[in-house]
Formats: C-alpha cells, sequence, structure tokens
C-alpha cells in the first residue's frame, strides 16, 4: 500500500467520524427543543439526516418525539428518510402514532406514498429495480422465504401445531422455520369467501374462480362450501411439494376445478386461463414474491374478470410487521389498483383473538390486530 492510500483512509476517517458527530449533534438538538434556525443551521453545515444513534434514533424520529410539526416537514423535503427504523423497530411515523399525533402520522405516512408511487414509476421505466421500502420488506432476503426461485426448489412440511392448527412450514435454516401459510387465517379467509361471493349477482349459477396459490386450500375449501359449488374453480399453484399435497387430498379428482401447475407468470396470456371468457371472482396469495410482482398482477386483473359485477381481491400482508408501512401499503395499493381501473373497498378483521398461540416457533409474519381485507371491482364509466 502506498502512502497516499494510507493518507486517504485517513482523510476518510476523519470525515465520517466528522459526519457522525454532526449527525449525533442534530439528533441531541432536536431532542433537547432547540430553536428551529439553529436546528436548520446545523443542517445546512452538513449535519446528515441519515444519521441514526446508538438506539437508531434519527433526526426524523426525534421530531416526531418533540412533535415539532414544521420540523418534520423540514425533514422530509430534505431527504429525511422516512422508513427508517430505529432498535425497536418503530419508523418515525410509529413515533408519531404513540404520541397520538395525526397530523405528523399524516405527514410521514403521505411521505411514503409519494416516495413508493415514483420510485415504482421508475421502475416501470426500468430506470430503477428496487424501492427503499422494497427492501426493508424483504430485508435483503435471499432465503427461500425472500426468493420465489429458492422457494420452489425448497421443501415444505405440512403438520399440526401444538394448538392443533394446521401449518405449512418452510424451513429457513437449522434453526428457523416460517409459516408458508397457518390456521389462523381461517377468519380472514372466510370474511374475504363472504364478501367476495355471497351476495354476487352469479353466485346460485355457479361462479368462475381464479385462485393464486392454495397453501393449505382453505380459501379454496371455502369456494368450494358456498350454496352453489363455482361451476369452474381454477387454481394456479407452483410448488410441487404443494401439488403433492393437493394430490392426497383429492383436489385434482374434484368436479369442475383445474389445477394449473406452475407460477401465474406462466399462465396469464395462455389458454388454459383465456378459455374461461373470464373469471367472477379472482384472488391471490402467493409466497415469496414482493410488491412489485403483486403490482404486476393487478395490471392483469381486468383482463381476467368477466365483467363489472366481478371482483378480487388479495392476501393483504404487505409490511404488517409494522404499522407505518402496512398503512403505506394500504394507500399505494390502493392507489395502484385505481390505475387499472379497479375500485377498492376496505373492511377490517379482527384478528387479535388468534394471536395468542398463532405462531407458536415460527417466524411472525403479520403483527397487527386488524386485517385490512380488500375487494376491487371495475370500475362502472
Amino acid at each position: 500500500m502506498s502512502t497516499h492510500d494510507g493518507e486517504d483512509d485517513i482523510v476518510i476517517d476523519e470525515q465520517v467520524d466528522e459526519a457522525i458527530a454532526l449527525g449525533q449533534q442534530l439528533v441531541t438538538s432536536i431532542l433537547d427543543r432547540k430553536p428551529f434556525e439553529i436546528v436548520r443551521g446545523e443542517i445546512d453545515a452538513g449535519a446528515p439526516l441519515w444519521f441514526q444513534d446508538d438506539e437508531g434514533t434519527s433526526a426524523l424520529h426525534a421530531a416526531a418525539y418533540v412533535e415539532d410539526e414544521e420540523l418534520v416537514r423540514y425533514l422530509i423535503q430534505n431527504g429525511a428518510l422516512w422508513n427508517a427504523v430505529d432498535n425497536l423497530h418503530n419508523t418515525p411515523g410509529d413515533i408519531a402514532l404513540s404520541m397520538n399525533n395525526e397530523s405528523i402520522y399524516a405527514l410521514i405516512r403521505d411521505a411514503g406514498i409519494r416516495s413508493e408511487l415514483l420510485l415504482s414509476l421508475l421502475a416501470s421505466k426500468e430506470l430503477l429495480l428496487n424501492s427503499p421500502l422494497s427492501l426493508v420488506l424483504k430485508a435483503t432476503d435471499t432465503t427461500a422465504a425472500g426468493s420465489t426461485e429458492n422457494y420452489l426448489t425448497s421443501p415444505l412440511r405440512f403438520t399440526t401445531d401444538e394448538y392443533g392448527q394446521d401449518i405449512c412450514l418452510l424451513k429457513i435454516n437449522e434453526e428457523e422455520e416460517v409459516g408458508v401459510m397457518m390456521g389462523w387465517e381461517r377468519g380472514i379467509m372466510q370474511k374475504t369467501v363472504d364478501t367476495l361471493c355471497l351476495d354476487h349477482e352469479n353466485l346460485q349459477d355457479g361462479l368462475t374462480v381464479l385462485n393464486v396459490g392454495f397453501g393449505l386450500g382453505i380459501i379454496d375449501s371455502m369456494f368450494q362450501a358456498l350454496p352453489t359449488k363455482p361451476a369452474q374453480h381454477v387454481i394456479i399453484e407452483a410448488h410441487p411439494d404443494v401439488l403433492k399435497h393437493m394430490q392426497q387430498l383429492g383436489w385434482y379428482d374434484k368436479p369442475g376445478v383445474i389445477i394449473l401447475e406452475g407460477k401465474w407468470q406462466d399462465f396469464v396470456e395462455r389458454e388454459e386461463l383465456l378459455s374461461v371468457g373470464g373469471f367472477d371472482v379472482i384472488y391471490t396469495d402467493t409466497f415469496s414474491e414482493d410488491y412489485k410482482d403483486l403490482h404486476n398482477f393487478f395490471g392483469q386483473v381486468p383482463n381476467l374478470l368477466s365483467g363489472p359485477g366481478s371482483r378480487f381481491s388479495f392476501f393483504h400482508g404487505l409490511g404488517a410487521t409494522n404499522a407505518m408501512f402496512y398503512d403505506v401499503y394500504t394507500h399505494v395499493s390502493e392507489l395502484h389498483l385505481a390505475e387499472v381501473g379497479l375500485d377498492v373497498e376496505w373492511s377490517d378483521v379482527d384478528v387479535f383473538s388468534d394471536s395468542g398461540y398463532r405462531w407458536g416457533k415460527t417466524r411472525e409474519y403479520f403483527g397487527r390486530r386488524l386485517y385490512r381485507l380488500p375487494v376491487s371491482k371495475m370500475r362502472r364509466l
């Protein structure tokens, strides 16, 4: 290594130390409720808005703590990270929510919505491949839980846990398993089927139903239990272990049931789907796909629905371990559905009664008390 390389390293270390010192001073000044002009002066002097202290507190976290709406707005306008999480996994928006400060919460949430919509637009133009929130949600997970290709080549285990709950488990490593689908979701699935189907004009004649992702077969069994069985019930499933489980349960022999073995991307423009002539009800709940994949599916839905009375829903577990992320993705998905001509109505399902036992020893993937259930219809012109 040359002398110049050593000198360059020293300069870089000094710059990093200076940035950390300025960032720490900024967080301290905000928590000490220093006047706005002093805080702005520190930012102008180079205090980095990305800095987080030993507890994970950023300048935007601090501004939310002291409930300074003017400062929150200023920080957002100057690039503060709305989705930074502290050591307790709280975003600045979560802090505002805990303070019952609705106006500051709305400021931070709306910044997240704008950010995701912009980044999604850029990604659609192939200018950007990943958004910051997508990275937070996936947590750069390259295991079978975060990679579709790895998931499809990983073994699944169908079992019953110590509470009598049916579960489908994916082994992440020697120490951890994650639920691909779990029995506690039955309440969500029943409310979904009831909302999608029970007042549908074609129910008595037998609905045409498309479900993407079989899992434990909870929602498909509920579709089959409708007062009139579906006239045609198409299930798309890609995982070989799930397909084997479906064969063992007799799904391949059920009248009116068509099973397409593969990913939904394999079939959206193929005769197996197009020959149906459109579906009365479409539902999707895939594992290991991210929001980008779901957003792409939204774009296919209008071509797959049979008419204005048809309905679409999806399992809304987007960012569901964090209140802020869940709220942002509720709004973002609604806006993206509107872009393709689908109006969505939301209803709440209280899943709190199952929270005491639902996870067992598996990784938690839904941490909210209220599940937001979306049902979309084509916009009437």
